[in-house]
């Protein structure tokens, strides 16, 4: 193979950098920000019937909120409730002073000295002995009482004098605090032991007068007598059965309501903004880990709107799942069909993808069930398991059989996390069984569903597509094999040649195979302009000149275009009529226009196909199937090597011609396709057995051994 004036294939990172240019880049940034606002919006921000509420204490619920699951939790609000009455059964601590007796009892005396000694003052008048009394500091009685002291006789002052001090001991033996003072001094009568009234009335008023707290409040003893009751008082323990009526609908909110909703995750009263920081910081990682994997491995992504239209829509549509089922709702959580969105993404967006949003999902639902590994490892498992079963999606069975591998998933790892089994909670496994079998036939459902409608919508040849387009009853087939038989069996040799190159190659083959079905239809217009389909007679072309007849094989290509989007085939399936001839020239009728006119006067461009160039390894593989198939028919080979040195030269010309230059062909694969096509066509075109004719003199019976030896030999 001659490579010394080809530029070669280009690496799949170097055509990633050659084309993406300044609009590429900002359609991903673009992508990348609706990625990021989604997984935020997802993360923190409350959804209405997502099943969390934004309620703060003192606000009305709006509605009957219902705990989704079991729950029991040490509540510390009426633990904190329960401590506080225990507290205030503690009485303050009063600490009596013994020496407040004495003193007051010493200082009674001396007002009573005062008393007497105002009394016999000779030099006052009346009025300034009352005055003083009056004035007399910490003895507050009223004015018409002294008075009364005043105008008694020596004898009664005298028994007076001598029952005060004694009945104010008497009551200051027992302990008295600040706050019985007042009881106390309605207590003093019963101490005070006179007959007259008028005596007994004075003596009275002294003692109250005179009365004052013997008992000391103690703070210091007060806090550690309430502290040690209330370390005494157990935790208090809630719980909620499942479906149990946390708060009901007009009732206002308290703190054991707010308790409870934020024990089940149902709550978030406003913007947490460290919450909402961290939910940022893994946006931004995970849509790292995005970006770096679409441009390093497969950067087309970058440049396919509809494809990235496509991956953003799937993860949008399962982020509102994900949030309406799996916060707060322990049932929902294993009905969420994470395995759906993985068994379109494969086969419509590639496997290497679909781990890259299963590991993501992965995360999101770690985040939202407070790292929940029973719920992650269901999800993610599960997930695994459909796509993996589900493999390219080629069959109406494979989603049935996908989607009970997944049920059977998940009822294995539910039982892994639920041993030993707890016989009071039967009926809950019994609901999680179920759930985990809906979930298999939910997959099942959307995915074939999702197939049918994503393929419609965004122009995808999905496997299904590609099965109906494969079947020989398709209009366009049935026309082709009636109007133009030769294209017909063409395509069909093409397609087996291009399929097995795609299989050598890992490009895919069912897409390939189908591709080559329909890569000439447009020679349905005028199909006797082509060989393959002239069986004897006049050659139309030699009615025209060779610029008419060029124009009207390159055509094809166009009339092909226009009935494929008349019988609405996919744009990938399109892609193979509009590159299977790249920009290659009709050579034949270019050489003859040369005879005609001239070397210098014939413009080369009047002779080439319009393109494009091959953009994928599956139409490049058809360009070679394609050309080798009608360059090795038209040679009639005898030998294998003959059909070797043909097939060489139809690569070679490509190669050096610039053909696969936009295509992801390397190298190693068109050696590759080189040996797959050589073996096929040996195959086909090998050559045949001449049987002897029989001789004329010897009649021999009809028989059928020619055929039989025709086929034993595979011809």
């Amino acid at each position: 193979m001659t490579t010394s004036s080809f530029s070669g294939p280009l690496r799949d990172d170097e055509k990633a950098v050659k084309r993406l240019t300044w609009r590429s880049y900002l359609a991903a940034l673009a992508y990348g920000i609706l990625f990021v606002l989604f997984t935020m919006a997802t993360l923190v921000i409350q959804w209405p019937l997502s099943g969390q509420y934004n309620l703060e204490v003192g606000d009305v619920s709006p509605v009957d909120i219902r705990a989704p699951e079991r729950i029991e939790y040490i509540s510390e609000s009426l633990t904190e409730q329960r401590r506080l009455e225990a507290e205030l059964r503690v009485p303050d601590v009063y600490e009596p002073q013994r020496r407040v007796r004495t003193e007051q009892v010493a200082y009674a005396r001396d007002v009573l000295d005062y008393i007497e000694t105002v009394r016999y003052d000779t030099f006052a008048s009346d009025q300034e002995k009352l005055v003083n009394l009056v004035n007399a500091e910490n003895v507050p009685l009223e004015e018409a009482t002294w008075q009364q002291v005043l105008d008694l006789e020596e004898e009664p002052w005298q028994r007076i004098r001598n029952e005060v001090p004694a009945a104010l001991n008497v009551i200051m033996l027992r302990e008295i605090r600040d706050t019985q003072l007042a009881s106390a001094r309605r207590t003093v009568p019963n101490y005070i032991d006179l007959e007259d009234e008028d005596e007994a009335d004075v003596a009275i008023a002294l003692v109250q007068g005179l009365l004052k707290p013997n008992a000391f409040y103690n703070s210091e003893r007060t806090e550690i007598a309430r502290q040690e009751i209330r370390n005494k008082v157990p935790s208090e323990t809630v719980s909620y059965e499942q479906n149990e009526i946390i708060i009901r609908q007009g009732d206002v909110v308290e703190q054991r309501h707010i308790e409870a909703l934020n024990e089940l995750g149902l709550n978030q009263p406003g913007w947490d903004w460290w919450q909402l920081l961290s939910a940022l910081l893994i946006s931004l990682a995970l849509a790292a880990v995005f970006g770096l994997s679409l441009y390093k491995n497969d950067s087309a992504y970058l440049l396919d709107n509809r494809q990235m239209g496509l991956l953003m829509a799937l993860l949008a549509t399962f982020l509102l799942l994900v949030k309406l089922m799996v916060p707060g709702r322990p049932v929902f959580a294993y009905v969420f069909p994470l395995a759906a969105l993985t068994m379109l993404i494969g086969p419509l967006l590639g496997q290497a993808l679909t781990f890259l949003v299963t590991i993501y999902f992965g995360i999101i639902i770690g985040y939202l069930t407070d790292g929940s590994v029973a719920i992650v490892t269901y999800a993610v498992i599960g997930a695994l398991i459909g796509t993996l079963v589900l493999g390219r999606a080629e069959r109406t069975t494979y989603f049935v059989r996908a989607g009970a591998a997944v049920a059977l998933s998940n009822l294995v790892l539910l039982l892994a996390f639920n041993v030993p089994l707890d016989s009071t909670d039967l009926g809950g496994y019994a609901e999680l069984a179920v759930a985990a079998a809906v979930n298999g036939l939910l997959v099942a459902s959307i995915t074939l569903i999702g197939f049918y409608l994503l393929g419609a919508i965004f122009d995808l040849a999905t496997p299904l597509r590609l099965m109906e387009l494969a079947r020989p009853n398709h209009p366009l087939l049935r026309e082709l094999m009636m109007k133009a038989p030769g294209t017909y069996h063409h395509s069909l040799l093409v397609s087996n040649l291009a399929e097995q190159a795609a299989e050598a190659v890992g490009a895919d083959a069912f897409l390939t195979r189908v591709g080559a079905y329909y890569h000439d239809i447009g020679k349905l217009a005028r199909p006797y302009f082509f060989v393959e389909n002239r069986l004897e007679g006049t050659d139309p072309h030699d009615q025209l000149d060779p610029w008419s007849s060029a124009q009207i094989i390159i055509s094809h290509v166009k009339d092909g275009q226009e009935l494929a989007r008349r019988h609405k085939l996919p744009r990938r399936i399109r892609d193979f009529i509009s590159e299977h001839q790249g920009t290659g020239l009709v050579r034949m009728f270019y050489l003859e226009a040369q005879k005609i006119s001239g070397e210098d006067q014939v413009d080369e461009a009047d002779f080439r196909y319009p393109g494009p160039k091959p953009q994928s390894k599956e139409t490049a593989l058809l360009m070679l199937a394609d050309s080798c198939e009608s360059a090795v028919r038209a040679a009639r080979p005898e030998s294998k090597e003959e059909i070797d040195e043909i097939v060489r030269k139809i690569i070679n010309g490509k190669l050096i011609g610039g053909q696969l230059s936009e295509s992801d062909l390397t190298l190693r694969d068109m050696e590759r396709a080189r040996k797959v096509f050589v073996r096929s066509l040996q195959g086909v075109h090998h050559p045949r057995i001449k049987y002897p004719e029989p001789k004329p003199e010897i009649e021999e019976p009809l028989t059928d051994e020619p055929a039989q030896v025709s086929a034993a030999t595979g011809s």
